[in-house]
């Protein structure tokens, strides 16, 4: 761990209004008006006040039709407030003029179940779309046709046209201005076809599709049609598109800074050849039209056979963290909700072109939600972020973002600390990251803000204090709530609780940060807190602190929650309205607005009680949940043979084994549980332990999952992969040679290193019981 870095320099920063005033575009205002949702230059509105949307990136195709809900409820419990969503043609329609939206590939269904659970819809509709997927999500007889790809050439429009037609069928009358569908997405990563955008966007409307938000990727310098769509961005702090033994990137390395440079040259660069990229300092919104936006925020990242990334989940965190305090108006993740590729070969791999081979199956992408439904890391650091964003985004949205007086030197710079502020003149919140893979930043001593407002100073905390490694924070400035302004605060703002006449303001400690507020002179804090003069105070980082602040005759209940206790809260809205709950196990609202999840244990649920002011115990009905977690007996009934260090390659990218490769080097597993594995559709999860090159899983003799090992653990469903009571289940493991040119993480790169030879491992592998729960009436 780097030693710690003292600098006394005062952190300032000048608060920096708009430049431009409010504009009004075209779309959503006198064009596809809808009854919720609006664009401005300057922010985004919904139901009628300004938002900070949130959306996350699932795919219907890639998840089993029983599984939709339990996502989606997951993914509202979360934060997430727009559902978005490739529709992959090659899904659709393999063969020519026999598409399907049977199954899990009705998207009409998908999009109804989102509107029943009051989640609105993007819809990226391509026709080209990426995404991993092979030809980028072309049926093979559309790559194969003897048209000119993704512009304006009559005969590739005419199976556009065809294609879009067909989804407008589908989606009639779940489109228009009092739909869930709030947005559509055409294209994806096209760089220099402005004209066949706006062709795009006049078939999908003629096909009966419409949505007050048209949207296109615009990182990578892309021209696009700024009147007919608006520009998204995205942000990855790592990729599986560069060379297996690259450095960390420039391109990856930006997004752990605050900037208010939007485009990112680095995304499918190893798809493009077109960038017209500018040197010159960039305004604060990429467009004059339309506020920053995101579609794709690294939610994780997917594993390529010859680089296997896997961010934590703080490097997840902090990029999101950072776009906030660079301006972002949208919050987009992509993959919010890891899936799994249909059977088939639909996969972006080197035999169609492309320079890296992909998993057959495998499409968790670390994501929030994995794949098998299991939570990351993730999950519960952005949870806090869009609590933060669903409670105090009508404030935030409209605030500029202004850039610290002293700002890093470039991306090696490890000692400037990395802050911005997002005011409105006269209140703020002021976002701290102090966090970045790779190359391990030290602990910052000596931090001190100064902000100059529209009419005042703002200076804290009292006393210089040091922002631990991993810090990301959102410090209030001036915040007025009920009439009690908290001046400044060294914890983050998590919620607002109760009626607006009554608030209680959720305050998450940082870890190792104490939490101090400051009010102004003649306002009254009462509980537990320590005078630290100047009107302001200390609460202890270590417990649950209670406040009450009161000002002329006005009240502000405040809750500090310490750090711990901070990474379990749920903020729910509901039918009773938001809701404050603590579990370590995912939970949701059910149908009837009672609190549901799943446990792998005796659920211990706590809910934040504002007439008695503390957490109380949720009364809960649950399975029995005596055999949660069993180890299977794994016999090994074949060695592994000598393997090559390469499967061969394509533009200098290693390429994946193939399907003999597997059945003539792997070393095989029967696994066997003690009870028979489970029935039904309930939750179970395979938690498989490995070291290796590739693994596949085989049930009854068919290949059903299969994985590239990056020293994480393998997590699958036990229903969803076909295994039930009786199942013959067998683990292939492909030892990995030491010669072999694929990029893996630190930690498991070590592993490879120590091992004496090839490396292929099986360490353990576990049946977890999920036990199903649900509150219980009052």
């Amino acid at each position: 761990m780097p030693s710690e870095q003292t600098t006394l320099e005062l952190l300032t920063a000048t608060h920096r209004p708009h430049e431009r005033a409010l504009q009004l575009p075209l779309m959503s205002n006198r064009e596809d008006q809808h009854s919720r949702w609006r664009l401005t230059s300057q922010y985004i509105e919904c139901g009628g006040r300004p938002a900070v949307p949130v959306s996350g990136e699932i795919h219907f195709s890639r998840l089993p039709r029983t599984r939709w809900e339990d996502r989606l409820r997951l993914m509202k419990a979360g934060g997430i407030t727009v559902v978005a969503c490739y529709i992959f043609w090659i899904h659709h329609e393999q063969t020519e003029g026999r598409a399907r939206f049977d199954g899990n590939l009705d998207v009409a269904a998908f999009v109804r179940l989102c509107a029943a659970l009051d989640l609105d819809v993007v819809l990226r509709i391509g026709p080209w779309a990426h995404g991993e997927a092979r030809n980028g999500g072309f049926p093979d007889w559309v790559q194969g046709a003897a048209v000119e790809h993704r512009t304006n050439d009559p005969a590739y429009l005419a199976l556009v046209e065809r294609w879009f037609n067909r989804l407008g069928t589908e989606l009639a009358g779940l489109t228009g201005p009092e739909s869930n569908v709030i947005g559509i997405q055409l294209e994806n990563e096209l760089y220099d076809q402005s004209g066949h955008i706006s062709e795009l966007k006049r078939l999908a409307r003629e096909a009966g599709l419409s949505a007050p938000i048209w949207t296109a990727t615009a990182w990578g310098g892309a021209d696009i049609p700024e009147e007919e769509v608006l520009p998204v961005f995205g942000g990855y702090g790592d990729g599986f598109w560069v060379d297996a033994d690259a450095p960390w990137d420039p391109t990856f390395r930006q997004h752990y800074f605050f900037s208010h440079q939007w485009d990112d040259p680095g995304i499918g660069a190893d798809l493009r050849e077109h960038f017209s990229g500018s040197g010159a300092e960039p305004p604060r919104s990429p467009s004059a039209l339309y506020p920053p936006a995101t579609c794709e925020l690294t939610g994780g990242m997917a594993t390529a056979y010859q680089r296997r990334p896997w961010p934590t989940g703080k490097d997840v965190a902090a990029v999101a963290n950072n776009k906030i305090g660079s301006g972002s108006g949208w919050q987009g993740y992509y993959m919010f909700t890891g899936g799994t590729n249909p059977p088939g070969g639909l996969q972006e791999s080197q035999a169609t072109g492309y320079p890296n081979d992909l998993p057959v199956f495998d499409y968790d992408f670390h994501a929030p939600i994995g794949a098998a439904g299991r939570l990351a890391r993730s999950f519960a650091l952005l949870r806090r972020q869009h609590a933060f964003l669903a409670a105090f985004g009508h404030r935030l949205s409209p605030m500029p973002s202004t850039l610290p007086d002293r700002v890093p030197a470039g991306v090696e710079d490890s000692e400037t600390l990395r802050w911005a502020l997002r005011s409105d003149g006269a209140a703020g919140f002021v976002f701290i990251t102090w966090h970045q893979p790779h190359v391990p930043l030290p602990d910052h001593g000596g931090a001190q803000f100064s902000l100059s407002l529209e009419a005042v100073r703002v200076t804290f905390p009292q006393q210089p204090v040091t922002i631990p490694a991993g810090t990301i924070a959102a410090w209030p400035v001036n915040l007025d709530i009920a009439g009690v302004r908290l001046r400044w605060a060294t914890a983050s703002p998590l919620t607002l609780l109760g009626p607006e006449s009554a608030p209680t303001l959720v305050l998450a400690v940082e870890a190792g940060i104490e939490p101090q507020l400051c009010f102004p002179e003649g306002t009254v804090l009462e509980g537990a807190a320590a005078a630290l003069g100047g009107n302001a105070y200390a609460a202890d980082p270590t417990t649950t602190a209670t406040l009450t602040a009161r000002s002329s005759g006005s009240e502000l209940n405040i809750l500090v929650l310490p750090a711990e206790l901070a990474d379990q809260a749920w903020v729910l809205d509901t039918r009773r309205g938001r809701l404050l709950v603590l579990s370590a196990d995912p939970l949701w609202t059910g149908g009837d607005g009672l609190l549901a999840g799943r446990s792998p244990g005796s659920p211990s649920i706590r809910r934040y009680s504002a007439e008695s002011r503390r957490f109380e115990d949720v009364r809960t009905s649950a399975a029995d949940p005596e055999t949660t977690r069993q180890t299977l007996t794994a016999e090994r009934i074949r060695a592994a043979a000598p393997v090559p260090d390469s499967f061969g390659s394509l533009a200098g990218r290693a390429a994946a084994p193939t399907d003999r490769d597997m059945d003539e080097g792997a070393e095989v597993y029967r696994l066997e549980p003690t009870a028979p594995f489970p029935a039904g559709e309930g939750h179970a999860e395979l938690e498989i332990a490995w070291a290796g090159d590739v693994a596949r899983l085989l049930v009854d003799g068919t290949v059903v999952a299969d994985r590239f090992w990056d020293g994480s653990p393998w997590v699958i469903e036990t229903h969803d992969a076909g295994i039930g009571p009786g199942a013959e289940v067998l683990l292939q493991v492909l030892p990995l040679p030491k010669g072999a040119k694929v990029g893996v993480p630190q930690a498991a790169q070590r592993r490879r290193d120590d091992a004496d030879g090839d490396l292929a491992a099986l360490d353990s592998v576990e049946l977890i019981h999920w036990a199903a729960w649900q509150e219980e009436p009052a």
